[in-house]
């Protein structure tokens, strides 16, 4: 007997001797956070991750960690609304601003120009410094490297630590763009950490966001499959091009898709995607709402 098995199950799973570890010597600690950056290596190179919707998401939580960090009481959703409904020349606020960043760092490959799109209040020239300074060692020590030079020529630059961190991590492991990790991994007494502390905290920082990403990698596999199972069967023109739209983006009014030609058709395009349960309704609101995978 043949038994079908679905694409997002062919995921490999994480160790359980990785997620359920108390090393605590700093060969263990370093052992574990490079057998978990292996699998998410594993897990990065299956066909069927949606690449772009998985960095998208993690920049959202990404966005969160560092807002929470700040101090500020913006969650995921809040972020969602400023960025979905930001009107040209308006500003996203404080909590929008850093969800821009991480939003623009995972959008293009890993340069510093790029990066300089995505913290524009930095020179080029400054994150070409501090990410050679990084030198050529072990991927962790490297990035650990930069959240150190970082914040001690910019004690308050979080935000910039950590974003460079995950943009050095991805270089020194040969992936092409920002994956987030370590800005969601790191806590804020980490970020005061410095030398083998801080090497060991973005270890075990590491581990702990990798088993998110993960998961998330799976849900996303699993819940796109879905998106894919049904786009055939919508007749709406310009349907494609709105199915795009979802498979690359966290979330979208359906004000975005302008394929569909109207905000009215676009609307019942995405109660439609619901109804098939190929997205869902994100805001649990009547007006103003937003869709995602």
């Amino acid at each position: 007997m043949t038994y079908a098995v679905d694409s997002f199950d062919t995921l490999p799973r994480m160790p359980s001797w990785v997620t359920s570890r108390r090393a605590e010597t700093p060969e263990t600690v370093a052992f574990l956070s490079g057998a978990a950056l292996s699998h998410l290596h594993l897990v990065l190179s299956h066909n069927d991750v949606p690449q772009t919707l998985l960095r998208a998401r993690l920049a959202l939580r990404a966005a969160e960690a560092c807002v929470t960090h700040q101090g500020r009481p913006e969650r995921s959703a809040e972020m969602r609304d400023a960025m979905a409904f930001l009107q040209p020349g308006d500003s996203p606020g404080p909590a929008g601003e850093v969800y821009l960043s991480w939003r623009r760092a995972i959008e293009r490959p890993v340069l510093v120009n790029a990066l300089h799109r995505a913290l524009p209040d930095l020179e080029p020239e400054q994150i070409a410094v501090w990410l050679d300074g990084a030198g050529q060692g072990a991927p962790v020590a490297r990035a650990a490297a930069v959240v150190e030079a970082v914040l001690t020529d910019r004690p308050r630059d979080h935000i910039g630590a950590v974003l460079l961190a995950d943009a050095t991590l991805a270089h020194a492991l040969g992936w092409s763009h920002v994956v987030p990790l370590l800005a969601i991994g790191l806590k804020r007494p980490d970020l005061r950490k410095r030398d083998e502390e801080l090497r060991l905290a973005c270890h075990r920082a590491l581990v702990d966001a990798v088993q998110e990403a993960s998961r998330l990698a799976s849900d996303l596999t699993r819940r796109v499959a879905r998106l894919r199972e049904v786009a055939p069967k919508l007749r709406a023109q310009g349907s494609d091009d709105a199915v795009a739209l979802f498979l690359s983006q966290d979330a979208l009014p359906p004000m975005a898709l302008t394929s569909l030609r109207s905000d009215r058709a676009a609307r019942r395009f995405c109660d439609r995607l619901v109804d098939l349960g190929a997205v869902r309704e994100l805001t649990s609101r009547d007006t103003f709402r937003l869709y995602g995978v």
